[in-house]
């Protein structure tokens, strides 16, 4: 399909990280899926592509530019990748990065944005808690002020990429309860007071590395909170928007792989003394799934474009997250249907996909919770 939105730098950048994928990363997906790690090595190799430092300045290891076509290339080329769990724990940083840039003093920019940037040193969000994932306003860790440190408890759970993060962005409550009482902290790992354990066993994503973060008396530094006091759940909401455009990118990718996928094993695999791929059956199959991709890709480039003005249209922004994930999770049923057997067994992108369409139907908010956000945005 032609994109009308591609020109020679959005291509160059794309074509970049694609030939990256390709040869470093497609060929070991499997074996790091089932050693349930990957080299460290590839968080400096994936940030040297550039492809978290939009939005950044350059003096802070950034590009100095943002461009949501950019942005959706490298998600696109992620997602294409199969390689759900080291995407995500390398991309963890990508969703504190934000928050970092636009709230944190200048010191901690400094001295934190450049090795985020380069990969020297891993980063993630913590946010969620045991008792509510969505429900940011219910959050229960708290921060209290003591003298010139804040002093933070509890717990923050399903944190991709924790167990290798350096550094972190928490959210905490400050005041009183609802939105209006949450913070953001920045939080190094080696602080006194602060622990983490593993999150093992997976559906999905086993290459990443998954944590549960405990926060007890832990103390920071007064100029460690972030922004405003009490402002935190705006800022968390805001950053949410990024991290959703850039999972439809990944949902795309994913549904492009899918697709090339079947169309290689329907076209190789004989079946009633012809190829797959010429039973009607199958070929309605692919037509559809080809027809839902290329509405998935219409509607990233439409959203693209309205953020590119400088805008955040969040129920369009909402609406993409469900409207991908939903469609990913048909073709990818689809995709197992067309290679049968073969798609059940471990070692093949389709079966890897298909594990993981369900955390892409939930992280960076459910589809439950994406439909309720676009009712209220319309004022309904």
């Amino acid at each position: 399909m032609i994109n009308p939105f591609e020109n020679e730098q959005r291509r160059a950048f794309k074509d970049s990280i694609a030939k990256f994928l390709e040869a470093e990363v497609w060929p070991h997906v499997d074996a790091w899926d089932e050693a349930g790690a990957y080299p460290h090595e590839m968080n400096e190799k994936i940030c040297a592509l550039g492809v978290f430092g939009f939005d950044i300045p350059e003096e802070y290891g950034g590009l100095g530019f943002d461009d949501a076509h950019m942005r959706k290339a490298s998600g696109v080329e992620m997602g294409r990748s199969s390689a759900g769990g080291l995407m995500a724990s390398v991309g963890s940083r990508s969703i504190m990065l934000k928050p970092l840039t636009e709230l944190a003093n200048d010191e901690i920019r400094q001295r934190v944005l450049p090795e985020l940037l380069s990969g020297r040193k891993g980063g993630a969000l913590g946010i969620t808690e045991p008792g509510g994932g969505s429900d940011v306003a219910n959050m229960k860790t708290t921060a209290r002020k003591d003298g010139d440190e804040w002093v933070l408890n509890g717990q923050k759970m399903f944190i991709t990429g924790g167990m290798q993060a350096s550094y972190f962005v928490i959210g905490a409550r400050t005041g009183g309860d609802g939105m209006g009482g949450i913070s953001l902290f920045f939080v190094e790992a080696d602080t006194p007071g602060f622990s983490r354990t593993p999150i093992e066993r997976k559906m999905g994503w086993w290459a990443s590395d998954t944590a549960t973060l405990y926060f007890d008396e832990c103390r920071i530094p007064a100029a460690n909170l972030m922004g405003e006091e009490h402002k935190g759940f705006y800022a968390i909401m805001n950053n949410f928007n990024n991290e959703r455009f850039w999972m439809a990118a990944q949902m795309l990718g994913m549904s492009m792989r899918l697709f090339d996928e079947c169309v290689a094993y329907a076209t190789d695999r004989q079946t009633f003394n012809k190829p797959l791929i010429k039973h009607q059956v199958i070929r309605h199959k692919l037509a559809d799934m080809s027809a839902k991709i290329d509405a998935m890709d219409a509607y990233l480039n439409q959203v693209a474009e309205i953020i590119n003005t400088g805008d955040t249209p969040v129920a369009e922004i909402s609406k993409l997250k469900f409207f991908c994930s939903t469609n990913l999770e048909w073709i990818a049923s689809e995709a197992m249907q067309i290679f049968g057997g073969a798609g059940y067994l471990r070692g093949n992108a389709v079966e890897r996909i298909y594990r993981e369409v369900k955390v892409q139907a939930i992280g960076g908010g459910s589809q439950e919770i994406m439909r309720d956000l676009t009712v209220k945005q319309m004022g309904l």
